[in-house]
C-alpha cells in the first residue's frame, strides 16, 4: 500500500470528541494571545504551529473551533496577508486535507494551471487519502474534485491525473500479484512503450497507478531483467512534460518515498530563486515524511 499523508484521524468515519491534553488548550490560548492586540505576533504563531505534528494541529483545529465562534483558518487568515507567508500560516491553520484542497484551488487559479503544484497533490497517495480528500473538496466547495479539474488539464497529463483520482491502487495479495503476473505486466509495459512504434500511454498509467508497492517492485525487477533498465527509465524515455514528472514520482512515491520527497523539495529550490508557494505545500504535505 502506498503510504498515508494524512494523520490516521482524518480517515476515522466517526469522530468521537477526543480528549484533548492540556497542551492543545495551551496552544489555543498562546495562538488567540499572539493575534490579539495591536498587530500579529508572526513569530509566535509559526513557532506555535510549526512545531506541531498533523495531528495536533487537528486537534487544535477541532478545539479552536470548540471554543470560538471563528475557525481557526479564517482568524488566521484575518491576520495575514495574502503573500507566501500567509499563505503557509494559514495551511498549518487547518486540517491537512482542507489545506489540499486550498494547495489545488491555488494551483487552478488564474490564467494557466500550475501543474508542478498540482500533480504531487493528486498522484502517489494512498487509495484511504485520495477518498479522505475527494469528500473534502465536495464538502468545502460543493464541486466534485474531477469536475474542478476538467478543463484545467490536457493529453497525457491529464490522462494520468484522471487514473489517480480513481484511488484504485490493488491490495497485494501473494496469491494473485505472482512473478509470472509479474513477468506479464513488465513485457505490457514494454509493449505499450518502448516495444511499439507509439505509446499506449494508457495502459503504462493503469499498471503503475494500480499496482501495489510491493507488486510494483516485482514488475519493475522483471522489466530490469529482461529488457535491461528500470520502469523509472522507461517511463523517461518514453513520457514527456508534467506526463513524465508525474509518473515518474508516483513510481517514486510506492517505492522510494522518503527520497521521492527529498527530490521534490530540492526541486522547489532549483534555478533562479526559491518557489515560495510549492516549497510550503511540500513541506506541510509530507512533514511526516521529513524525519526519515
Amino acid at each position: 500500500m502506498t503510504i498515508h499523508t494524512y494523520p490516521d484521524i482524518a480517515r476515522e468515519e466517526q469522530l468521537e470528541t477526543p480528549d484533548y491534553p492540556p497542551e492543545i488548550d495551551d496552544a489555543c490560548a498562546a495562538i488567540k494571545d499572539a493575534c490579539d492586540g495591536w498587530g500579529t505576533d508572526e513569530d509566535k504563531l509559526i513557532k506555535i504551529l510549526g512545531s506541531k505534528t498533523p495531528y495536533e494541529r487537528y486537534l487544535i483545529n477541532r478545539r479552536w473551533g470548540e471554543l470560538r465562534s471563528k475557525t481557526l483558518r479564517k482568524r488566521i487568515g484575518e491576520e495575514f496577508r495574502d503573500n507566501d507567508l500567509g499563505k503557509l500560516i494559514q495551511f498549518l491553520a487547518q486540517p491537512l486535507e482542507e489545506a489540499e484542497c486550498e494547495m489545488i484551488r491555488l494551483a487552478c487559479r488564474g490564467a494557466g494551471t500550475n501543474e508542478s503544484l498540482l500533480y504531487p497533490i493528486i498522484c502517489g497517495r494512498s487509495n484511504e487519502d485520495m477518498q479522505v480528500l475527494k469528500k473534502t473538496y465536495f464538502e468545502k466547495y460543493e464541486k466534485d474534485i474531477a469536475i474542478a479539474l476538467d478543463g484545467e488539464l490536457s493529453g497525457d497529463f491529464e490522462k494520468l491525473i484522471f487514473y489517480s483520482l480513481q484511488a484504485a491502487e490493488e491490495e497485494f495479495n501473494e496469491e494473485y500479484h505472482t512473478e509470472e503476473k509479474a513477468d506479464e505486466d513488465a513485457d505490457a509495459f514494454y509493449e505499450a512503450g518502448q516495444g511499439s512504434w507509439g505509446t499506449d500511454e494508457g495502459k503504462m498509467f493503469k499498471i503503475l497507478v494500480n499496482s501495489p508497492p510491493e507488486y510494483l517492485e516485482m514488475v519493475d525487477a522483471k522489466y530490469s531483467e529482461k529488457y535491461g533498465y528500470t520502469l523509472w527509465k522507461a517511463m523517461e524515455k518514453e513520457l514527456t512534460g508534467y506526463a513524465e514528472k508525474a509518473a515518474v514520482f508516483i513510481f517514486g512515491m510506492k517505492i522510494r518515498p522518503a527520497e521521492t520527497v527529498a527530490k521534490l523539495i530540492k526541486s522547489t529550490c532549483a534555478g533562479i530563486g526559491t518557489d515560495e508557494l510549492e516549497l510550503s505545500c511540500a513541506v506541510v504535505r509530507y512533514q511526516r515524511l521529513l524525519p526519515e
